[in-house]
Parts: C-alpha cells; sequence; structure tokens
C-alpha cells in the first residue's frame, strides 16, 4: 500500500507538470537560486517564478477533475445528505474514503503512465517533453471514455476546435471540463437514485404523525433512526461503493 501511495504522489506531481507546460506553453524551466549577476531580467525571473508557483497551487485541483474523485465525493455526499445525518461520516472520512477509491480506480491509469512515462524519464530514456506528451495519453483516454458527446462536442465547438481523429488530438482545455461536467451529471442521477427510498421514508412518517395528531413533532426525529436501520439492513456502504465501482467498468 505505501509503494502504491508513494506512486501515486509521483503520478501527481507528474501530471503538475503537464499543466504547467502547458499553461507556459514550453519546457519547464529550470529554477535556481544564484547570488550576483543574471542573464535575466528580475522583473521577467520574479513573474516566471510567481507564474510557477500558482500554476502548481491550483494543479491539485484541476487534477480532482481529471480522476473519478468529483463522482465518488458528491455521490457520498449525497448518501449522507439523503440520511439526514448532518456532520456524520464527518468531511474528513469522506473525503478520505474518495481519496483511496479514486486511488483504486485511477491504478490501471497511473501504472500505465508510471510505464510509459515516469520510469523511462526517470532512466534518461526519454526527454522531459516526451515523458509528458506520453503521461497525457493514458489520462486523455480515461476522460474520453467517461465524457458525453454533447458535453465534449459543446466545448469543441466553441473553441472551434477541428474534429480530432481521436482521442489523443483533443486538448486537455476541451477535455477536461467536458470530462468535469460530465462527472457531475452522472453523480447527480446516482444521487437522485440514492434519495428515492429515504424520500419514502420520510413521506411515510410524516402522514403517519399527522394521521395521529402529532402535528408538533418533526417527522425527521423519527424517520432518522428508521433510515439508518434501512441502510444498514441492506448494506448501504457497499452498495455505493460497487456502484460506484461499477460505474467506471
Amino acid at each position: 500500500m505505501k509503494k502504491k501511495i508513494a506512486l501515486f504522489y509521483l503520478l501527481f506531481g507528474l501530471i503538475s507538470l503537464v499543466l504547467a507546460t502547458s499553461a507556459f506553453a514550453e519546457p519547464i524551466p529550470n529554477i535556481g537560486i544564484t547570488i550576483g549577476d543574471s542573464s535575466e531580467g528580475p522583473a521577467t525571473s520574479s513573474l516566471s517564478v510567481l507564474l510557477l508557483i500558482t500554476i502548481i497551487s491550483v494543479a491539485p485541483a484541476i487534477l480532482m477533475l481529471m480522476t473519478s474523485f468529483t463522482r465518488i465525493v458528491i455521490v457520498l455526499g449525497f448518501v449522507r445528505t439523503a440520511l439526514g445525518t448532518q456532520q456524520m461520516p464527518p468531511n474528513q472520512v469522506l473525503v478520505g474514503l474518495a481519496l483511496f477509491l479514486t486511488l483504486f480506480v485511477m491504478a490501471p491509469t497511473f501504472s500505465t503512465m508510471n510505464e510509459v512515462a515516469l520510469q523511462p524519464y526517470l532512466k534518461g530514456e526519454i526527454t522531459q517533453t516526451e515523458a509528458l506528451t506520453e503521461a497525457t495519453d493514458p489520462i486523455k483516454k480515461f476522460m474520453f471514455s467517461h465524457t458525453r458527446e454533447k458535453d465534449l462536442l459543446l466545448f469543441m465547438n466553441y473553441t472551434k476546435t477541428e474534429k480530432p481523429n481521436n482521442y489523443s488530438d483533443i486538448p486537455l482545455t476541451v477535455m477536461v471540463p467536458a470530462f468535469a461536467i460530465s462527472e457531475l451529471k452522472t453523480a447527480f442521477q446516482m444521487g437522485f437514485m440514492i434519495f428515492i427510498p429515504f424520500l419514502v421514508i420520510d413521506i411515510v412518517v410524516a402522514s403517519t404523525l399527522m394521521a395521529m395528531g402529532m402535528m408538533m413533532l418533526p417527522p425527521v426525529m423519527i424517520s432518522l433512526p428508521f433510515k439508518i436501520l434501512l441502510f444498514v439492513l441492506v448494506d448501504g456502504w457497499y452498495l455505493v461503493v460497487k456502484s460506484l465501482l461499477q460505474s467506471f467498468t
């Protein structure tokens, strides 16, 4: 498990370099600290470092939209909201579970990136530019397989991008937002299906209390134990995680 986590961070850094390279439109410059005169002007040097640090700081948020994390964490949030348990499970637990499920789902993609890009680059067999190019192909393949054609055409038509021959020709500036809104739609569809059984319980409890004349008793207080009981009896977490994993196959 420690090796997988270490590999995840290495690939995480490699994808950050991909995003930074795309923003600079050129290979990442070497950054060093020197004392004395510099061949570059102080303004140009400082601006380059500032831009690089800014891109690296927002890279984790961008990378979350390039993996299965978005769908998983939204669905888990819907489960908690449907149960009505407020902050149980806590945000840290849901985000931690979403991260490990993301690592599990993305393991084949990360392994491919490690084989074709990271390891050859560390061994000096390919250049930095070649490594970044090879690293983007597996992640594009994953995003393309889970992106709706309508969402992809939306951004391609807006940017007037020519029809690509395959997914490798689609730029990340088009693929990432199309994949993100596709994941949001899928996550909300799954969230709707999760809400239905708990909504039925709320309706039954509210109708029963009203028929008994208990107008002042909040239905949520009565329905919450029944919803938790139902969720436990059907092994809800198993079913939710199973549905999430199957949605990526």
